[in-house]
């Protein structure tokens, strides 16, 4: 697997699910658990086709290809040696019948791929603004953290463009921003339908969320059980621990 690396201080990592391997660089940006337990959230069957906007270096739709059914995973990215990284990804996983990787922005998807395109529209957005913290001067990170090349609306506008009638949008991202993620959902006609807080800890409030809204929809939301992700000992909990192993918990 080692021909598949390409760059100075890259590593293959294993995914723990059904043998699926990463390439990761190590002064990049590298997925953590949010992007594992989106993946987990996410239903899609073998009529469905799947996006994943803000790909990265992929890790979403890897999973995605082993967590659901769905017929077509495409991913789109806008940064270079990331979208470099994700299509070696799909290639070391010998997923190219299945999982397609476009080098674009976001912004310009519905150009690219037709409005209503998809039935999943699927993201793991920058969580903070452009007015919050330092911005890395590394692109990667930079683009993953902070709403550099796409903020929030973008996100939801997009996704509603490429979204067929009934499409499902799925998403985390964190709770401090949720009333402006239901209130730009609801706005567009992507109405939230069901939710679930994830907690660091069993006695900690949730830090963020999964959400799933439905095009056209009407309202009526379903509050999942919380998603505590440690025990108090610092271990992963059960479930948690099913995740990562790649077995799906049904909601």
């Amino acid at each position: 697997m080692d021909k598949f690396l390409k760059y100075p201080n890259e590593q293959i990592d294993d995914l723990l699910c059904d043998g699926l391997k990463i390439i990761q660089k190590q002064d990049s940006y590298k997925f953590a658990i949010d992007s594992v337990l989106l993946a987990n959230f996410i239903k899609a069957d073998k009529n469905d086709r799947v996006i994943d906007i803000g790909t990265g270096s992929g890790v979403i739709a890897l999973l995605l290809s082993a967590k659901t059914d769905a017929k077509e995973i495409v991913g789109i990215e806008i940064v270079g040696e990331a979208f470099d990284r994700a299509v070696r990804n799909v290639k070391m996983n010998r997923l190219e019948e299945r999982v397609k990787i476009v080098h674009g922005d976001l912004k310009e998807a519905v150009k690219i791929f037709g409005r209503e395109s998809f039935s999943v529209v699927v993201t793991n957005p920058p969580y903070m603004m452009i007015n919050e913290g330092k911005i890395s001067p590394n692109p990667s990170i930079a683009v993953a953290r902070h709403e550099v090349a796409a903020t929030l609306e973008d996100v939801a506008k997009v996704s509603w463009q490429l979204l067929s009638f009934g499409g499902c949008f799925y998403m985390v991202y964190r709770t401090v921003r949720l009333v402006d993620v239901i209130y730009k959902m609801r706005s567009l006609g992507l109405e939230p339908k069901i939710l679930r807080f994830i907690h660091p800890k069993a006695q900690a409030g949730p830090n963020l969320f999964l959400m799933m809204a439905k095009k056209g929809a009407s309202g009526g939301i379903k509050i999942l059980p919380p998603l505590v992700v440690y025990n108090s000992d610092g271990s992963y909990t059960d479930e948690i621990k099913q995740i990562y192993f790649g077995k799906r918990p049904e909601v």
